[in-house]
């Protein structure tokens, strides 16, 4: 499949921008990456509503808490290590139990950043924010999906955690493509089992369905963006209709996507054959993005063969 090809953090600054014009009260905090993020456009045409808290990201939480205080939607930004991890213990205590008027932005989200390494490979994130009560939890499969995200997250209130990748991904879905929080979409149609996949594992996932229907398998094809408030509803007619699934995610296999959607099957009461496909629990080196993927096994290829995988065990 060819598509084009965009940053996830470009969405994030058209959108914030885009907002920062339709209403005053949008506040953006960084912590030294404003040019990284890019919320630097932001910070251009609003110098007055754009602060850079330094290297300080449970600062930066903090502070965001409190100017959600004040009648603000604040959005802090920093890579998904840091805004996720290092400062996890404020984004707990002031921003989800005082359910704050802040979103958090972690970029450079999972292995795809790369050459970074693995003290910036963030995996664990989903599971870091999906635990936390009152926190949305959403993970945009490309540019269209981040803006309507920074569009959606900027008018709603309460806790908010979103992330963006590195690196440029597939455009896969359109600017007037239909966007549910909690709402999942379905790509392509099928009865020969689910792959259900966030972020930049959509693109891939479609690309493995594509190498499957060479052999007359067709599976359908579920792009879970929210992961919290998860679509019970979708994995539930997926269940039913197509009898298998593989979940699909640059994150940890444990706490993320395939945790939360194997909590909904166990829950539903109809267990069906699943498989993982996501990062194992290692850490992986420093490296070129593709090479990474490769390497922990994210790859169309590697999907394929957990759906066929599935198939067989399918009842």
């Amino acid at each position: 499949m060819q598509w084009k090809m965009d940053l996830t953090r470009q969405g994030f600054a058209d959108a914030l921008v885009e907002l920062g014009h339709e209403t005053d009260n949008v506040v953006a905090l960084d912590a030294d990456l404003s040019c990284s993020v890019l919320s630097a456009p932001f910070a251009k045409q609003f110098p007055h509503r754009q602060f850079n808290l330094g290297i300080a990201e449970q600062s930066m939480a903090a502070t965001a808490a409190g100017l959600s205080a004040m009648g603000f939607r604040v959005f802090i930004a920093s890579y998904a290590m840091f805004a996720a991890g290092r400062a996890w213990e404020i984004v707990r205590q002031q921003v989800s139990y005082g359910e704050a008027n802040v979103v958090v932005v972690g970029a450079h989200g999972g292995v795809s950043v790369g050459k970074d390494g693995p003290t910036h490979q963030c995996c664990e994130d989903l599971a870091l924010m999906r635990v936390l009560p009152k926190m949305k939890v959403v993970v945009p499969c490309d540019y269209w999906e981040t803006f309507k995200t920074v569009k959606y997250a900027g008018k709603t209130t309460g806790p908010f955690y979103f992330r963006m990748g590195r690196e440029k991904v597939p455009v896969v879905t359109g600017k007037d493509d239909p966007w549910e929080l909690g709402k999942a979409n379905t790509f392509a149609e099928g009865t020969d089992g689910t792959i259900i996949a966030c972020g930049l594992m959509v693109a891939l996932a479609l690309e493995a369905r594509e190498m499957l229907e060479r052999d007359g398998i067709r599976p359908r094809v579920v792009n879970m963006h929210t992961i919290k408030p998860l679509d019970v509803a979708a994995i539930e007619k997926a269940i039913d209709e197509t009898g298998a699934i593989v979940t699909a995610e640059e994150h940890s296999i444990i706490g993320g996507l395939g945790s939360a959607v194997a909590e909904a099957v166990v829950q539903s009461g109809k267990p069906v054959p699943m498989r993982f496909v996501g990062v194992e629990d290692r850490y992986l080196e420093s490296g070129a993005m593709n090479d990474l993927l490769k390497q922990a096994g994210l790859t169309s290829e590697h999907i394929a063969a957990e759906v066929r995988t599935v198939l067989a065990r399918r009842r």
